[in-house]
């Protein structure tokens, strides 16, 4: 059963599309152009630049198609496979997440580590709101902040220990529309670095309202944004549902 959900929770799932709108599709590919400076961090500059993400919404899965290369990574949250178009299995790590033991923000990646984080992220990501109606999912409504001329609810969401994300506690801030506007949170694997995501061009694909546009940079002290350097920018192109 769902977990039930508070006012601003429904409020925020209901300007996405709605819950019986989103169980009625199991997955969303999206032409992807993953770039910023966390990626020449990990020397893997231009890794993500032009990909097709594949993602479950029904259980934790990504798969990531490199354009131009016979590779594709699977992530699940106890393992991590790279393989060619053919299914041939190149490389996999069981329990991915204990690879990363002792990382800090400038740690290097191997195409594992790479695969995991951003299965971990942009799955998170493109299943924000209505993942949070899962079982085993926390919501408290926390007071609001005033930024870019509005009033932003919050979310505090605490993950279940199975869900593979950033970090356990994190919080989405929805505009007046009831979208989301940021997403603000610390990530374990780089060693509890701070970041901040900002949703933007939201479009409309097959009922499910997804932003097109994000951008991520570090916070410091009570949620205030480090604006340089820009660690993450998130575009899509193409989106499909089914």
């Amino acid at each position: 059963m769902p977990a039930p959900m508070n006012d601003l929770l429904a409020t925020a799932v209901d300007a996405h599309g709605g819950l019986d709108r989103w169980n009625q599709i199991t997955s969303i590919t999206v032409d992807a152009c993953v770039t910023g400076g966390l990626w020449a961090l990990k020397g893997q500059d231009d890794a993500l630049k032009d990909v097709i993400l594949e993602v479950d919404t029904t259980r934790e899965r990504l798969t990531i198609d490199f354009a131009g290369q016979d590779k594709r990574s699977v992530f699940e949250p106890g393992r991590v496979t790279v393989e060619r178009r053919d299914g041939t299995l190149t490389e996999a790590r069981d329990d991915p997440e204990r690879s990363f033991d002792g990382h800090r923000l400038d740690t290097p990646w191997d195409d594992i580590h790479l695969a995991y984080f951003t299965g971990e992220a942009l799955w998170t990501y493109l299943n924000t709101p209505f993942l949070y109606t899962w079982p085993g999912f926390a919501t408290e409504e926390i007071p609001s902040i005033e930024a870019n001329g509005e009033t932003w609810r919050r979310l505090q969401v605490t993950f279940p220990d199975h869900v593979k994300s950033h970090t356990r506690r994190q919080i989405s801030c929805f505009g007046p529309d009831g979208l989301l506007r940021r997403h603000d949170f610390t990530i374990d694997v780089l060693g509890g670095a701070t970041g901040m995501l900002y949703a933007t061009g939201y479009r409309d694909a097959g009922g499910i309202i997804i932003p097109a546009t994000r951008r991520g940079f570090a916070w410091q002290g009570d949620y205030e944004v480090v604006p340089e350097p820009l660690l993450v920018a998130i575009d899509l192109g193409e989106v499909t549902v089914r």
